[in-house]
């Protein structure tokens, strides 16, 4: 014959819901006895999941637990129609339980864990993002020396600052042809300026762009 869950012994505290539920076949001379454990749970169990977890005698069977109440549900969006505006949608759910649970109150649960899944996104708040202060670019020490630094000829020298230049940094960023007009420097004095200047790993016509830094005084001759 065919045991079914109606053939299960209960107490007041429990109720079948699905009496017609088979649970075995058994032959004319079988005969079943068993003891079952009921437990509260959430979702689909398998039963390699549940070995560990449980302590159980000899002989015992562990089957897969299925504790969601619902068996099926699908969606459907639809047009709709309110009044004169038929620009709105219909949102239909088909959702089928077991009987242990009002399919409308599954709804409501669904709902509720789906806002409050939510919530944390009503209060976002994106760190604050500092942006760093732009440092100026380091100048090279040599470039703030005085140019009498390069030992050039007291000729040599004095035209550079009749014209004002008192660093290395003022004198690279002129070009050849600038000083050449620089009055009483000739040619064989830009070429003693430029002979300097390479053996410091420098040249006339380069651009500095943070030139003169900040702790140069306006009069351009002392370093502070």
């Amino acid at each position: 014959g065919v045991a079914t869950a109606g053939d299960i012994e209960v107490d007041h505290d429990v109720e079948i819901m699905n009496k017609d539920h088979v649970i075995a076949h058994l032959t004319e001379r079988g005969s079943l006895n068993m003891t079952l454990k009921v437990a509260k749970g959430r979702g689909y169990q398998p039963a390699a999941q549940r070995r560990n977890d449980e302590d159980r005698a000899i002989g015992s069977l562990l089957l897969d637990a299925s504790f969601s109440p619902v068996r099926r549900v699908a969606y459907s969006v639809e047009s709709a129609r309110v009044e004169q505006r038929t620009d709105l949608d219909k949102l239909i759910f088909d959702l089928e339980t077991n009987g242990t649970v009002n399919p409308e109150e599954t709804i409501r649960k669904a709902a509720g864990v789906l806002q409050q899944q939510l919530s944390v996104f009503v209060d976002l708040q994106g760190d604050e993002q500092v942006e760093p202060d732009e440092a100026e670019p380091e100048i090279d020490p040599i470039l703030v020396r005085p140019v009498d630094d390069l030992e050039l000829t007291v000729r040599s020298a004095n035209c550079l600052k009749a014209e004002k230049i008192y660093y290395i940094g003022d004198l690279i960023q002129r070009t050849e042809v600038e000083l050449l007009k620089t009055p009483n420097l000739g040619k064989k004095s830009l070429t003693e300026i430029k002979d300097v200047l390479g053996t410091h790993g420098l040249s006339l016509g380069m651009r500095l762009e943070n030139w003169p830094p900040a702790n140069l005084r306006e009069d351009r001759k002392v370093l502070v």
